[in-house]
């Protein structure tokens, strides 16, 4: 009698929506699958984007100008923090990882994000504002940890460091063009 070869337990690419709520939710496997998965960068980038409309719907800011500002400071922001994590935790910590595999899992991190919207509401932006931020953190710790394949820990220092080096940024940027960028 032989054994059963391995079968991987999910052999199906989950659905764009089945990846959104399930990183969400912080489902390790769900981040290991767009880690994994070069086709989900744009899934990725499509998350990021809803975040950042949900984000101007409750900002209680109207227009198209701003819904598009946001919008462009919001893709920047993912891509400059994905290098910026790239960079401290492959180059400097000595994870595994491309940048690819950062930009697909920090985001599916921003999925929380969907629910900036709820701040429209004014009795809910700020309780809706501090747990959407705390949500992220969480996911993208998560994120970071699963695409560099290493513990909490240095998950933690990365997005620690990497939060040091993006503020710095936005600091001298701010200075030298007299505009801000940042969360």
């Amino acid at each position: 009698m032989s054994a059963a070869p391995d079968v991987p337990v999910r052999a199906v690419k989950r659905s764009f929506g089945e990846r959104l709520f399930g990183a969400a939710r912080l489902d390790i496997d769900v981040y290991e699958e767009v880690e994994a998965d070069t086709s989900a960068t744009g899934q990725a980038g499509l998350v990021v984007c809803l975040s950042a409309v949900s984000l101007a719907i409750g900002s209680h800011q109207a227009g198209l100008t701003f819904v598009g500002a946001t919008l462009l400071r919001e893709i920047l922001s993912w891509l400059i923090w994905s290098g910026i994590t790239y960079l401290i935790g492959d180059k400097m910590l000595r994870g595994t990882a491309t940048w690819g595999e950062l930009l697909r899992t920090i985001g599916f991190a921003q999925g929380p994000g969907l629910f900036y919207c709820l701040r429209a509401i004014p009795v809910l932006d700020t309780p809706v504002r501090a747990v959407v931020a705390a949500w992220k953190l969480v996911a993208v710790i998560v994120a970071i940890r699963q695409a560099l394949d290493f513990g909490t820990g240095k998950a933690i220092a990365t997005a620690l460091l990497g939060f040091i080096v993006y503020v710095g940024l936005a600091i001298v940027q701010a200075l030298l063009l007299g505009v801000s960028f940042g969360p």
